[in-house]
């Protein structure tokens, strides 16, 4: 019977190519709208399934202490020739050393030496990995006390005679101030055993507020770690580039940008709330990677497969604190 309704079919032609046609046409769409559950675009299909199969990964954390703190104090008045003024905010005693002009690829090839060959716990290890590729050093004989936020003055010598530090791109960074735990027990209770950061310093070249562009966490099995800012909103805005130096001007800007000095910002202005974007009752308790932003609740997570600042997909996502956590955060306000 089906052979003579084929060749019933195949006779008329016409009928015979709609009904293939047709029968294409129906096992596409079937394939596209997903209704035999096969990999599809996210946005054609409904809430419930993207929610139970496009979940975003949780980024499997693990929680570290940070014996180090460093900030760049009264930054408008630094330069090369004044000097410069940092304020460390260590949780045990500390050891902080200044390298004035300090070599950038041997910065680096140090940094890959502490994961490869020899972990920098001093700063002997340091200057051993640069092979003394600075200009000058800076070393504070007293130990910094822990929680002691005691202003430390840091300054080339007038013989020096630096002025600048050339042209972009520079062969050397004008600062590189690093922190190494001063009690050798402290370098076993701690995973974090030194910070390594980077300072801009103006020069006659670079007129650039003073500011630190790069943080480095070295860690005691080998592994270094780059601090990077979270975009958030608060209520208190915190203090962005232009807000921190305001005499910096949009020409500054763009030199940082040139040089590739320029931190990441986000491009688009945040609301000054601690609340969720979304739906403004939740607390911001998530941060999404790679864009950073903190945005979102513990409610509105889950149904967001971009990020609702940037529009940038998100690849992971972590908490900032547990459930548990937010609970006596909470019982302590009350």
């Amino acid at each position: 019977m089906a052979a003579v309704f084929l060749v019933t079919l195949y006779e008329y032609s016409p009928l015979f190519y709609i009904a293939l046609v047709s029968v294409c046409f129906l096992v596409t769409s079937a394939l596209v709208l997903g209704w035999f559950g096969l990999g599809v675009p996210v946005i054609l299909r409904n809430s419930e399934e993207t929610e139970s199969s496009t979940r975003v990964l949780k980024k499997r954390m693990r929680q570290v202490k940070n014996p180090f703190g460093l900030e760049v104090t009264n930054p408008a008045a630094a330069s090369v020739t004044r000097g410069v003024t940092l304020t460390p905010d260590c949780l045990e005693d500390c050891v902080l050393t200044c390298y004035w002009g300090c070599n950038v690829q041997k910065l680096h090839e140090a940094l890959q030496k502490h994961v490869y060959c020899f972990r920098i716990k001093t700063p002997q290890a340091l200057e051993d990995a640069l092979y003394n590729e600075y200009l000058y050093k800076q070393q504070y004989l007293q130990s910094i006390k822990k929680n002691d936020k005691a202003e430390k003055y840091c300054q080339l010598p007038e013989d020096a005679q630096v002025v600048d530090f050339g042209p972009v791109p520079r062969a050397r960074y004008p600062l590189v101030a690093l922190l190494t735990l001063a009690d050798e027990e402290d370098r076993e209770i701690y995973d974090i055993i030194a910070m390594v950061a980077v300072v801009h310093v103006p020069d006659e070249s670079y007129r650039l507020s003073c500011r630190i562009l790069y943080q480095y966490l070295l860690l005691a099995q080998g592994q270094y770690h780059d601090l990077k800012q979270l975009f958030m909103s608060a209520n208190s805005p915190t203090p962005s580039c232009s807000d921190t130096f305001p005499g910096e001007s949009s020409t500054d800007r763009g030199l940082l940008e040139k040089a590739g000095l320029a931190g990441d910002e986000p491009e688009l202005q945040e609301e000054n709330s601690k609340d969720c974007v979304v739906c403004q009752n939740g607390p911001v308790n998530w941060v999404l990677l790679p864009c950073r932003h903190t945005c979102l609740c513990d409610g509105c997570i889950r149904y967001f497969q971009q990020c609702p600042m940037c529009r940038q997909f998100v690849q992971e996502s972590f908490p900032l604190c547990s459930k548990k956590e937010q609970d006596e955060d909470e019982s302590t306000r009350v």
